[in-house]
């Protein structure tokens, strides 16, 4: 085990791709923590589900705006400066407003401060990836994900703690373990980590210029991805996977509590279950993924999401196995799936105009993806499974999508005499 691949890349990781690897963990573990109860503890503070519906749409509705500035602000201010910034305003500060939210004006403010993560993603992403050797990119990505995976060790915790003093107050202290962890992550990274080479030469070029005369070179750069094919499709993708976890996030705890009866304080099992697969998975599958050959993996991938949708819908109300199979099957396609995915976004890209391609396409996404909190709601207050059929839809177009993208790449290695499987 310990020649393992994943750990030869762990033990060889330098300078920022160790600084964002080693660090994830802050942040990881308090937001996978929380996250399967955020929904029920909005229903728990007299929110519905056209409501809690409604505030994710507006939270991706404001993300355009962040997206969009984001890699104006990256390339001025830097990538080490911006993600500490950020990462205290859109984690820190929004965690520390839902641990004493009371009602849905709370969650409103919450939902839109929360919408600056946009500018650290793209931020953070370049902190990651612009001193990284392009061959680990599967390797370092899995270790990102790995990292979060980490709370599955304490999810059977927040259980106890929800079984033992309520939901509404356990829900509340793990939020303010998320402010804590996740503003000492921001500062921690900053501590120990450098500027990129490319982050040094872009705020050379932006010294002089106001942030919006920045954005003034988006149209450029947006001429650029409308006539990069690989970049179109990856788009598309990169939309499945946002509507997917958008609709998941939010509605797959009330799905599971009030429709199939499982207790609140019952849902830790499932994170746990999903995370330990997901680990072991992991060190199994990583050295049979190639980003170059990635068709096959990700068309198994969506696959195994369809087959957890549709059991999810069909499934009678409180039978704890079959929501497991559910969940264990999903973690087998996130497995297999979400390291290529990231991997092939950033081998689409434009090395050069990294943080401001990665800013439209933010912005294209969130266009595309921030009407589904609203539908999702809509559909929810008709029949909690419609969210779900939805999601079965949504992976049928992105199999399309990803074999399109792989005969594209195809073509363009074939050219070179090498080749894709």
């Amino acid at each position: 085990m310990i020649r393992h691949p994943l750990f030869d890349t762990l033990r060889n990781l330098t300078g920022n791709v160790r600084a964002c690897v080693l660090t994830e963990p802050m942040w990881g573990i308090p937001f996978n923590l929380v996250l399967p109860y955020a929904s029920v503890y909005m229903l728990a503070l007299g929110l519905n589900d056209l409501q809690i519906g409604m505030i994710a749409s507006l939270g991706s509705f404001v993300q355009i705006f962040f997206a969009l500035i984001s890699g104006a602000i990256t390339d001025k201010y830097g990538r080490r400066l911006t993600t500490a910034v950020s990462d205290l305003l859109s984690w820190g500060a929004a965690a520390l407003i839902w641990a004493v939210a009371q009602d849905i004006r709370f969650f409103i403010v919450a939902a839109i401060i929360n919408a600056m993560w946009r500018i650290p993603a793209n931020s953070w992403t370049c902190l990651l990836v612009e001193d990284a050797d392009e061959n680990q990119l599967v390797h370092i990505w899995t270790w990102i994900y790995i990292a979060g995976l980490l709370s599955a060790f304490f999810a059977p915790l927040a259980g106890l703690l929800i079984g033992a003093i309520e939901l509404v107050p356990a829900v509340r202290i793990l939020y303010a373990f998320a402010f804590v962890s996740m503003s000492m992550k921001a500062w921690v990274l900053y501590r120990y980590s450098t500027e990129t080479d490319q982050g040094l030469n872009r705020m050379k070029e932006a010294r002089n210029q106001k942030i919006f005369s920045l954005l003034r070179g988006y149209w450029d750069v947006f001429k650029k991805v409308l006539h990069t094919p690989k970049t179109l499709i990856a788009l598309g993708i990169m939309t499945v996977m946002s509507v997917f976890l958008l609709v998941n996030n939010t509605f797959w705890a009330i799905l599971v509590t009030e429709r199939l009866n499982i207790p609140a304080e019952h849902i830790a099992i499932y994170p746990f279950a999903r995370s330990a697969l997901l680990l072991v998975l992991y060190f199994v599958l990583i050295q049979r993924l190639n980003v170059r050959r990635f068709r096959n993996p990700m068309l198994i991938g969506y696959g195994g999401f369809i087959l957890s949708q549709v059991i999810l819908v069909i499934m009678p109300p409180g039978n704890y196995l079959l929501l497991l199979v559910s969940v264990l099957i999903e973690a087998f396609s996130l497995a297999v799936y979400r390291p290529l995915h990231d991997s092939l976004i950033i081998i689409s890209v434009d090395k050069v105009e990294r943080a401001r391609i990665n800013a439209i396409m933010a912005v294209v996404v969130l266009c595309l993806t921030s009407p589904f909190g609203w539908i999702a709601g809509q559909l929810s207050e008709i029949n909690r499974i419609l969210p779900f059929i939805l999601n079965i839809v949504l992976f049928v177009v992105g199999s399309i999508l990803v074999f399109l993208a792989w005969r594209v790449t195809h073509s363009e290695e074939k050219s070179k005499g090498q080749v894709v499987a």
